[in-house]
């Protein structure tokens, strides 16, 4: 078994990815079922079922991760509290901004300290890695004394004690979903071959869905394989490099 050779991925997605990426699509098959079960009788109930269950079977036994579900859940969670974060500090630097603008010097000073001036525009980009030092330094920088400042000119506290909130939560958010891809390296041939019979199912199922859906742009769209995987990635873009590095 060892001189057996080892099978070429049909995908250029790291294994992980695409598994997360078609467990997600099934998912929106799933929820979509009612439509593309009159379409396609083989799809016919439990024939979606299965193929999660196949999903989920290939990415504990080749991979050594309990769930790709999970992984996609940890995922979106960051995506939730990316969202909410960088709503509330646009919300917060544009009210800085405006309310210093006749002293510019500390309105720059604050911008600097509270980590808007070097991380802001990473942030807004989707690199969760600026987010979090974002996050960091304006949890860091804002003194009670900075806070009163900043409050006696108009902001709300509320909207402060938010920030400070999402730095750890995102840092924990993060840091699970990292510990979810603790991957093996070697994959077995066998692996390979099961992984690339699944993305060759789910890719088929992708292309035909999208067809379905075509007057249905938002939906069509949760079939579109790779703009799926796009959107998964971005999502962890920034934890990536310090996976490999591992």
């Amino acid at each position: 078994l060892k001189h057996m050779a080892t099978p070429h991925r049909t995908y250029n997605l790291k294994d992980v990815d695409m598994l997360v990426t078609a467990s997600t699509v099934i998912e929106s098959a799933i929820a979509n079922k009612k439509l593309l079960q009159t379409k396609r009788s083989v799809w016919a109930d439990p024939f979606f079922d299965n193929l999660v269950a196949k999903i989920e079977n290939a990415t504990q036994t080749f991979l050594g991760v309990d769930s790709a579900k999970d992984m996609r859940e940890a995922t979106q969670a960051i995506d939730v509290i990316q969202k909410k974060a960088i709503t509330d500090l646009a919300e917060c630097k544009i009210q800085l901004t405006e309310d210093f603008k006749k002293d510019k010097v500390r309105r720059d000073e604050l911008l600097t300290q509270l980590g808007f001036t070097k991380y802001h525009k990473d942030a807004q980009k989707g690199d969760q890695e600026g987010l979090i030092n974002l996050l960091y330094q304006f949890k860091k920088n804002l003194t009670q004394k900075v806070r009163d400042e900043i409050v006696a000119k108009g902001t709300d506290p509320s909207i402060l004690d938010a920030i400070i909130g999402y730095a750890d939560t995102l840092k924990n958010a993060d840091v699970s979903q990292e510990s979810l891809k603790g991957l093996r390296k070697d994959i077995t041939a066998a692996g390979i071959k099961e992984f690339n019979d699944i993305y060759d199912e789910v890719i088929s199922i992708s292309k035909i869905a999208a067809n379905f859906f075509k007057d249905k742009p938002t939906v069509k769209e949760q079939f579109s394989f790779s703009k799926v995987a796009k959107a998964l990635n971005a999502k962890k873009k920034a934890a990536t490099p310090a996976t490999q590095a591992k």
